[in-house]
């Protein structure tokens, strides 16, 4: 690791996906370690799947930095009834933003990827050298290749032009700024909002997808950016393609859905009965990270999950207007 830091508070840094739960955290972190030269841009303002917009954009801003955050995300429904969406969105604006983040001189950027990237049986927990050693969770597969597609153009201008860029994968993520949305959300918000109305509702029962017996791992989204940015500051490859040029980001500790489940079904409240709809898919069985490349450099997760939870329902809760 090196002693200095590889950005300095007075770069200009674009957090390209600011509004989405994982760039608002990173935009929060950084400005909290004195970083308060940043640059965003809203979708109106910026339509990052635009080539010529991207270019213009980047001509006239001229960032040191970049931290690629923006992506078309969504659950297993979204991922099964949209695939050309989720391919071709998230394509367009990886390919746009690495490609001109390169060609202005971007001093460093920091592209996020996802734990989907790797394959479905994956040797647990699963190791950065597990990318591209079988098949992927159909379920996701869409997502997960536009995903590896980032990950390798970093890679390919890493090693072609020397390039600094490096890759983040972290585990499904929970935490301010969720998306609630009842069919197109992420299992973790997708409960909490089921549960929370059902409580409300006086539900007798919820209904949840699957055996409840996958397990997945949960990180806080303010401790992915307390990641993202000591790696930007920390983390540097000097042998391109002779060391890692990923590191996954996670808590190194899962819990199966079944489990989740019950935690949240008593966090919000409901004390209903919870069914087990065996018809829908499940997903990978089990998605645990290999964290330690990440922990030798210095850094791990300090939220705890059950904490960090009372905090997301507590506040979820009060802005639904719910009460216990």
């Amino acid at each position: 690791m090196s002693a200095t830091f590889l950005i300095n508070k007075n770069d200009r840094i674009f957090i390209a996906g600011h509004r989405g739960m994982a760039g608002n955290a990173i935009c929060r972190a950084l400005k909290a370690q004195g970083y308060k030269n940043q640059l965003t841009a809203t979708r109106d303002e910026l339509d990052l799947s635009n080539a010529s917009a991207v270019k213009s954009w980047f001509s006239r801003q001229k960032p040191d930095v970049v931290v690629l955050a923006a992506a078309k995300v969504g659950g297993i429904l979204a991922n099964n009834n949209y695939p050309a969406d989720f391919l071709l969105e998230n394509l367009k604006i990886q390919n746009n933003v690495i490609e001109e983040a390169w060609k202005h001189g971007v001093r460093r950027l920091l592209f996020l990827g996802s734990s989907c990237i790797y394959p479905k049986l994956a040797a647990q927990p699963i190791k950065e050298e597990s990318l591209l050693t079988g098949a992927l969770e159909t379920t996701n597969e869409w997502y997960a290749t536009a995903k590896i597609a980032g990950i390798q153009l970093c890679r390919a201008l890493r090693l072609q032009h020397n390039f600094d860029a490096i890759s983040l994968m972290p585990t499904n993520l929970y935490g301010p700024g969720d998306n609630y949305h009842p069919s197109h959300s992420h299992v973790m918000a997708a409960l909490i909002r089921r549960f929370s109305e059902a409580k409300v509702n006086q539900l007798k029962e919820v209904v949840c997808w699957g055996t409840g017996s996958p397990k997945r791992e949960f990180l806080h989204v303010d401790d992915l950016a307390d990641a993202a940015v000591f790696c930007l500051e920390h983390w540097q490859i000097k042998q391109p393609g002779k060391e890692p040029d990923i590191l996954n980001v996670g808590t190194g500790r899962d819990i199966s859905i079944k489990a989740l489940a019950s935690l949240l079904a008593q966090m919000t409240g409901y004390e209903g009965k919870i069914i087990w709809d065996e018809s829908k898919p499940d997903g990978t069985p089990r998605k645990l990270l290999n964290v330690n490349k990440l922990k030798s450099l210095g850094w791990e997760a300090q939220i705890d999950l059950e904490a960090g939870l009372e905090q997301v329902v507590s506040d979820y809760q009060s802005k639904m207007g719910y009460t216990q």
